[in-house]
Parts: C-alpha cells; sequence; structure tokens
C-alpha cells in the first residue's frame, strides 16, 4: 500500500509519523517513511536548513520530481509492504501559492490512499514561530489549512479517485496515531464519527468528564474520528472575554508553552473558526461509516442536546450512515431523535458491549 500524507509545515507530521512506522512495525508491518522534504535536502546538500522554499522555483521543481522519481522506483521494486510518503499539496513563501506535486508523478506512484493532516491554530502558530520562522497571521494559518486540504483532495481526484481521500487532526491532548494506524492499515474496522456536546457543558465538570469517558471507551472498539482532536471554538470567547475586560492579548497553554494571541486577530478570525468547524465536522461523518452521539444530561435534568449535534445527527441521517445514540437522561427522546437513530442506548456500557459483538475487528494478521 502506498500513503500520501499531506499537511502544513507546522503540523510537524515527522514525527508523528515516526510514530506511526514504529507501531506498524511492532505490530509486524513493514512500513518505509519516506519524508519528500528531508529527501530534497539530501539531494542538495548545499541548500542551508530552512532556506529550501528560497530557491527558484524551476530548481524547486527539479529537486522535487527528482525524490519523486526514487520513491516511484522504490515503490515498483516492491522492497516494501508500505510506503508512506509525508508531503505537501501547497506551498505559500514569497513566490506567492503553488502546487507542491506533479500530476504525472503522482500518477505513476498511483497512491492507495490519501490523508490530510490537520492542526489546530495555535500548535501551527507556536511551531512556526519557534522551528520555521514564517511570518504569518491566524487569518494565514486558517487559509493555508483549507487551501491545503482542498488541493489535497484534488490531487486524489486526478490520481486516483478510487482512493479513499481522509482528512485527520493530530490531536489536542493526545496524538491521533493510533487512528492513523487503523485507517492506513486496518481498513476493515468501522469507522465511527463522535458527536458530543462541547461549548454547550464548558465548565460542567461531572458532564465533560462523562464525555471523555465515553470517547476513550469508543475509541477501544472502533476507529474514531474525534471532533475534540482539533477544538477551537473556545478562542472566540476568550477572546470576547479579554476585550470585555480591555486585553489586548489572551494567554494559551500550548504544547507545553504559554503563548500570547492578539485579541483583536482572534476575533477576526471568528467567521472562519465558525464556517470550517462546520464544514470540517461534516466531512468527518462524510468519511465514516456511522455516528455515535452522546447526549449528557446537564445537572438540572435536561437533556445536552446542542444545536450542533442534532444537525451532525441529521446530516449523518441523510448520507445513510449509521446513526446511534446513547441517551443518558431521563426524559424522553424527541422523535426527532428517535426516527433518525438505528438504534438508542441508555448507557455507554450497553452501547459498547453492542459495538464489541456487532463490530468486533478481527486483524488479518492473526491468520498470516
Amino acid at each position: 500500500m502506498i500513503i500520501v500524507v499531506t499537511g502544513l509545515v507546522g503540523v510537524d507530521k515527522k514525527p508523528y509519523l515516526a510514530d506511526v512506522c514504529r507501531t506498524a512495525k511492532e505490530r509486524g508491518r513493514d512500513v518505509l517513511l519516506c519524508n519528500v522534504g528531508q529527501m530534497m535536502y539530501a539531494e542538495a546538500p548545499n541548500i542551508a536548513p530552512g532556506r529550501i522554499l528560497d530557491i527558484s522555483l524551476q530548481r524547486l521543481h527539479s529537486l522535487r520530481r527528482s525524490v519523486f522519481k526514487d520513491i516511484i522506483a522504490r515503490a515498483e521494486s516492491r522492497r516494501h509492504e508500505h510506503i508512506i510518503v509525508n508531503t505537501h499539496a501547497t506551498f505559500r513563501w514569497r513566490h506567492g501559492l503553488f502546487p507542491a506535486f506533479d500530476f504525472y508523478q503522482m500518477r505513476q506512484l498511483n497512491p492507495d490512499l490519501f490523508i490530510c493532516m490537520v492542526d489546530g491554530v495555535e500548535p501551527l502558530h507556536l511551531r512556526l514561530m519557534r522551528e520555521h520562522h514564517i511570518r504569518h497571521t491566524l487569518k494565514d494559518l486558517i487559509v493555508w489549512r483549507e487551501e491545503e486540504t482542498l488541493a489535497t483532495q484534488l490531487m486524489q481526484q486526478g490520481t486516483n479517485a478510487e482512493a479513499p481521500f481522509y482528512v485527520l487532526a493530530r490531536g489536542v491532548e493526545t496524538s491521533t496515531a493510533e487512528t492513523f494506524y487503523q485507517v492506513a492499515f486496518e481498513p476493515g474496522r468501522k469507522k465511527a464519527y463522535l458527536s458530543f456536546p462541547m461549548t454547550h457543558v464548558a465548565g460542567m465538570a461531572e458532564v465533560i468528564a462523562a464525555i471523555e469517558r465515553f470517547r476513550a471507551a469508543a475509541k477501544t472498539v472502533l476507529t474514531c474520528f474525534d471532533p475534540a482532536d482539533l477544538e477551537e471554538a473556545y478562542l472566540p470567547y476568550y477572546a470576547a472575554r479579554a476585550a470585555a475586560q480591555g486585553q489586548r492579548e489572551i494567554e494559551m497553554q500550548v504544547l507545553g508553552e504559554t503563548i500570547r494571541l492578539d485579541t483583536g486577530e482572534v476575533r477576526q478570525i471568528e467567521p472562519d473558526i465558525n464556517s470550517q468547524i462546520y464544514a470540517r465536522d461534516f466531512a468527518l461523518i462524510d468519511q465514516s461509516d456511522m455516528i455515535i452521539s452522546f447526549i449528557p444530561e446537564l445537572p438540572d435534568g435536561r437533556p445536552a442536546l446542542s444545536s450542533g449535534v442534532e444537525r451532525e445527527l441529521h446530516h449523518a441521517h441523510e448520507a445513510a450512515k449509521q446513526v446511534y445514540v446513547i441517551w443518558m437522561p431521563h426524559t424522553e427522546p424527541s422523535v426527532f431523535v428517535t426516527q433518525t437513530a438505528n438504534k438508542i442506548f441508555r448507557t455507554p456500557e450497553q452501547a459498547m458491549g453492542y459495538f464489541s459483538e456487532k463490530y468486533a475487528y478481527k486483524s488479518e494478521l492473526l491468520f498470516e
């Protein structure tokens, strides 16, 4: 299998994919990781680190074509069971916006899977400041992320439209490397989008703890696309609160460091954050086999059924996905829930027992 992985520079894919490869090796998979940028620097040792995008476009494209020629040769030799190609779909630099791939060579490579890695604006901002010194605004990061995702999808459609395309978040508190492994090497495992209230339950410790237990339990049974792996909806809230107090910056803890974001800049990207959450969550549903919606009970006894969760349930139903609801409140669910759900559970334990029995995955490695 040949897997093409894209994503912005600040996503920091190389160590993430190294973790994926280590996991694969431990589980008996033979995987070759080809880091295109690293290979380009190796081919042109006279280029100083971090300066490759400063060279002429003609030389840059020539270097990339030479590296991909080598990768294609390795793929054709079939010396490795799997190859992961770590690259980019687009670049933005002093030359402006330009493609980071060649359709002709990509068709020669003929990938079996395309994955676009995404991450939140705070970790992207921190990594770019800390490691790459790329001048940018928060609006730039939002736009670049959207461009990279769209360009990767166009790459897939123009290369091998039959190959699956996935958007995968890098992960906020924990890495999604296990999810990547399952998507890439365990395609028979059923995929689920996890739906649950987020901003609706902010500050409710017990409710949030129940949601965390649900998320963890689901990931032991299914391949899960979790919207909390890329969460930015709180940023405009913090910015509005800071502005009301006359603060020009908000302080955030990101990747173990403290960063400061301009309040006005964050408020400026609020419409972009909202629109990308809307589009990305629907895309995650579309790339899943099912949706599992966890509806906890609020402290006052009402169901924590946010408008976002309702819209996700409706979208999944219209997309002909399996719709499962874990309904925790003592009140009965409305007809708008019961008429779209394939099955309703009253406890997470009941749901996980059902999923374990119905969707149990057995690795083909067990039978080799």
